[in-house]
């Protein structure tokens, strides 16, 4: 089956991790462990181990963030050297290109023909599909720069992450948009840049819908009803999505899951954060839609974080296909298993660039 991950930060794991992806994990691991405490734990992603789990598109980022130990450190003192360091990932996604290991899907005309090709040759050595989108909105250095990203091939856009944002505010903080971040809003809506609303605030979050209308997704949440933290959506939040026809990718970041994790203290070994509990929260987003037309896959395996921080039955990305086995065992049809590990996704931007 062929999976769809709509949130993988590979550029910035190239980039500013300064991995090598065209590695397999156990070659990346075991570089890495010569060098403890650098690095998050055990990575668990790279181009190689993608296309060992049968995931052949991925939404991939530009992340304008860095990873400090002192948070302050941790995000770009000003938006022209966030703006830089995007462009910086950006131009390790066109050498990957040229490399002939990914493909960027910019269309619908392209989505339908890579999706193609991967479901008549699964096992085949075809490109690894991934359609660009921006974490954060630092690397904007004014709204009416949306243009420019999009005809850079920018494709979404999520206007939040962590704290106070140059636009709005994200998880950890509270507020709504600014100024600036209005026009960013509609600056979106004119030019056809698809909206993330994951890591939005929640006035952020509202505010944001009152003013696009355009196509929408959440490409890595959880449920607030389940994990009860400002990072996941509450059901609220969840049945406005469902009613503007959005998809929300299921994330495998192991404090998302279940309460009771403390980043950087507890142990997957230590907990039964497995994915049966992931697939709760994708169950509990088909319950409120009456139907799994709603729910796909947004790893963010990586993301920060390695194998320490996901599910105890998780060793690799590759292991995803697990999810497609639990949802079976609940007595979900291959129809809704199939959308939820892919087409879901698919045929939201099917729909978006018609």
């Amino acid at each position: 089956m062929l999976i769809f991950d709509a949130h993988l930060d590979m550029a910035w794991n190239a980039v500013e991790w300064n991995r090598d992806l065209m590695l397999t994990v156990d070659e990346l691991r075991k570089f890495e462990r010569q060098f403890p405490g650098i690095v998050p734990g055990d990575c668990t992603v790279t181009w190689p181990e993608l296309r060992k789990g049968g995931i052949g598109i991925t939404i991939s980022t530009l992340l304008p963030r860095l990873h400090r130990k002192n948070k302050p450190l941790t995000h770009y003192q000003s938006r022209e050297a966030a703006y830089a360091a995007c462009h910086g990932q950006l131009a390790y996604y066109r050498a990957m290109e040229k490399r002939g290991a990914i493909r960027a899907i910019p269309d619908r005309k392209t989505l339908d023909a890579h999706v193609a090709e991967w479901e008549a040759n699964p096992k085949g050595d075809q490109p690894i599909g991934y359609i660009l989108s921006m974490e954060g909105s630092p690397g904007i250095l004014y709204p009416q720069q949306i243009e420019e990203w999009y005809n850079a091939g920018l494709r979404l856009l999520g206007p939040a992450h962590y704290g106070p944002g140059p636009y709005c505010y994200g998880t950890g903080s509270e507020g709504g948009l600014n100024a600036e971040g209005r026009e960013l809003i509609k600056e979106m809506q004119r030019v056809g840049m698809l909206l993330d609303v994951t890591h939005l605030a929640d006035q952020s979050f509202w505010e944001a819908l009152e003013i696009y209308d355009g196509p929408v997704i959440a490409s890595h949440h959880n449920c607030r009803a389940i994990t009860p933290n400002d990072r996941q959506f509450d059901d609220d939040q969840l049945k406005e999505l469902i009613k503007r026809g959005a998809v929300i990718g299921a994330v495998f970041d192991a404090w998302m899951i279940a309460p009771g994790w403390t980043i950087g203290v507890t142990k997957p070994e230590e907990t039964d954060v497995t994915l049966e509990k992931l697939v709760n929260h994708i169950d509990h987003i088909c319950q409120l839609a009456g139907n799994a037309k709603h729910c796909g896959i947004g790893s963010d395996l990586d993301g920060g974080f390695g194998k320490e921080q996901s599910p105890k039955d998780l060793d690799t990305i590759a292991d995803v296909y697990k999810v497609a086995e639990i949802l079976e065992k609940r007595g979900y049809s291959q129809t809704d298993i199939e959308g939820i590990m892919c087409k879901n996704f698919i045929e939201f931007f099917r729909r978006a660039w018609k």
